[in-house]
């Protein structure tokens, strides 16, 4: 294919910071209340079956652990090389070539459950294997069989996400989203007490969350003008593209899961320390509170990603320059403005989880961690979705194994019961394998060859078409 079919002109479509902050912002902020309805569903029901009683509580906290480590986050990882294809081919005017990916996606993730659920029929054999209450394992295991419905509408969820996401079509997202958050709660409630399921209604309303959000967004393709472009017909040359999305998703899932995993660790480990009671609520403290704020620089990251392959599938490196860079700055001024705050707060911060002096002096201690912690979590996770963007996932793999499993987790270890710091030195691990982590991930995209991108993704996105052709008649 000629050179001038790969790229246009670089100063088209290119624009002034000031109004790359304004697209990436009205991406990012919608993006944000989406991931937090979303991961509010979970919770909801985790707060439903914890009234049950203690038992209810624990079992479906493991549950929810568990299957959130095999199941979802894998899912929620692969998904995200979607933003490479979708994002680049949106850019290249390909579009049907978009809705051909969004397919191909469905049914790669359809297929990946299967072990999964597998898995998680044996939940409760594997908890009493690894030495967990018989009682409590079964109540997990009830809870993840139920919640097996869940994991096959959370496969097509993702999808249909970044497909509307690589678009930047976030309002349909956005009134899903909230809608079925406030359809979830009354029903969650009505399962699990009014219709007496218990955790099986825990489990069995979030499914039918997922599905109700599937079913919205579906209608709205089918039936919406601004995807009319997007919309195709499945055939069966849908599966010749999976072997490309594996290129793709899965480098992004191990991207993904490394890292969600190596923070979980963190509430075993400190499992094992004297009054281990304390450590654990400390460090559960500071795993919720980042998780909370996780999703803003989740959202910054996500439209990062879909400004990037967007401008790179358009053959315009200068665009996604400038795409980075107003990311970076909307990061940086998060992140520095929500680590002010929590330093502030310090001495009163552990008040909003518990009235434990003991727990909220802990806190008014670890704080200053917590505070740089917020910092380096905001760089890595916009610089994330850049290397979403770019198509540089399995470059990102590597550099989360080597910064949490050869760093940031052994450092933390060293820390907690050589030196006896115990869940300070925890954390202080996992934000050294975290400034690793944003450090290589800001090297990276500093020497990124832009020019060279974008040539690859136009030559990814055209290959096998010719120009003025579409993928599907």
């Amino acid at each position: 294919m000629e050179e001038a079919l790969l790229l246009v002109p670089e100063d088209k479509g290119c624009c002034g910071l000031g109004k790359e902050i304004k697209k990436l912002s009205y991406i990012a902020a919608p993006m944000v209340v989406v991931s937090v309805s979303q991961n509010l569903l979970q919770v909801v029901s985790v707060m439903m079956a914890g009234h049950l009683g203690e038992l209810s509580l624990s079992g479906v906290a493991i549950a929810s652990s568990f299957t959130n480590v095999t199941g979802f986050s894998l899912l929620f990882g692969m998904a995200g090389g979607l933003e490479t294809l979708c994002g680049q081919a949106y850019g290249a005017e390909q579009y049907k070539k978009l809705g051909s990916y969004t397919y191909c996606s469905i049914i790669s993730l359809i297929f990946v459950c299967f072990p999964v659920s597998l898995l998680w029929m044996f939940v409760e054999k594997i908890l009493i294997m690894m030495g967990q209450d018989p009682l409590v394992s079964s109540e997990a295991g009830k809870y993840s069989i139920w919640l097996l419905p869940a994991l096959l509408a959370y496969a097509i969820l993702q999808s249909l996400i970044r497909y509307f996401l690589t678009q930047g079509l976030i309002l349909p997202m956005l009134l899903s989203s909230c809608a079925t958050l406030c359809f979830h709660v009354p029903l969650c409630w009505a399962l699990v007490y009014k219709f007496e399921l218990g955790t099986t209604g825990a489990a069995l309303s979030i499914g039918f969350s997922y599905w109700l959000t599937v079913i919205f967004l579906v209608i709205y393709i089918q039936y919406s003008s601004a995807c009319d472009k997007t919309r195709v017909s499945f055939s069966l040359d849908v599966f010749r593209s999976i072997p490309e999305f594996f290129r793709f998703g899965f480098p992004s899932a191990v991207m993904s899961c490394l890292e969600w995993w190596s923070f979980e660790l963190l509430i075993l480990f400190s499992g094992l320390l004297p009054n281990s009671k304390l450590e654990t609520s400390v460090l559960s403290i500071c795993l919720t509170t980042m998780s909370l704020h996780y999703f803003i620089p989740y959202g910054v990251g996500a439209a990062a990603s879909t400004r990037v392959s967007n401008e790179l599938g358009a053959g315009n490196p200068r665009g996604a320059k400038a795409a980075v860079l107003a990311a970076t700055m909307i990061a940086a001024v998060e992140a520095i403005s929500v680590s002010t705050i929590l330093f502030s707060c310090r001495s009163v911060l552990g008040y909003a989880y518990s009235n434990e002096k003991e727990i909220v002096d802990y806190v008014t201690r670890i704080t200053p961690l917590l505070s740089f912690s917020v910092i380096m979590d905001s760089v890595q996770a916009v610089f994330s979705g850049v290397a979403r963007g770019t198509g540089s996932q399995r470059l990102a793999a590597f550099v989360n194994l080597g910064a949490y499993y050869l760093v940031g987790l052994p450092l933390a270890l060293v820390l907690c019961f050589m030196l006896q710091l115990r869940g300070m030195g925890l954390w202080a691990g996992i934000l050294a394998g975290t400034t690793t982590q944003a450090l290589f991930y800001a090297l990276i995209t500093s020497f990124t060859n832009w020019q060279k991108k974008a040539v690859e993704a136009r030559e990814r996105i055209f290959e096998g078409t010719n120009v003025g052709e579409s993928v599907f008649a």
